[in-house]
């Protein structure tokens, strides 16, 4: 246990969110999202749901804020508009850590692609369909 760290931050996640560096990206996705498959780097947070891992993230690393778009998330039932609940959280916890940024919806094509080019993909246990986001590492300024 560390002090000021969140506990979900397991030495794993610790370890990979450190070693990322500018503009590497880290998906965030539900326990249904065929992880193995898709991820270069898998590092698991069995029994936790996507928001507390993603508030867990956001509370240690910065969001690139050197382009427009750093945050995204997978769509429901391929609707570019459609916000499912688990969405809606994640735009609400996304907004407390960086209130500059948007949560853009990706379509699915799109969404898997960046999921296999990610620098590390991590497999929640989150039971929400589409609980799906990917963060883009930004920099700590001197």
């Amino acid at each position: 246990m560390l002090k000021g760290i969140d506990p979900i931050l397991s030495p794993e996640l610790l370890f990979t969110l450190r070693a990322m560096g500018h503009t590497d990206e880290i998906a965030i996705v539900d326990g249904n999202y065929p992880g193995l498959e898709h991820a270069r780097r898998l590092v698991r947070t069995d029994g936790h749901g996507v928001i507390p891992v993603l508030n867990a993230i956001l509370s240690v690393m910065p969001v690139d804020d050197f382009v427009p778009e750093a945050i995204f998330r997978a769509i429901p039932r391929g609707d570019m508009n459609a916000l499912d609940p688990v969405h809606e959280e994640m735009v609400a916890c996304c907004a407390r850590h960086e209130p500059k940024q948007k949560v853009v919806p990706l379509a699915p094509a799109d969404f898997y692609n960046r999921v296999r080019a990610a620098h590390t993909v991590v497999q929640t246990s989150e039971p929400r369909l589409y609980g799906n986001i990917i963060l883009r590492k930004g920099v700590i300024y001197p």
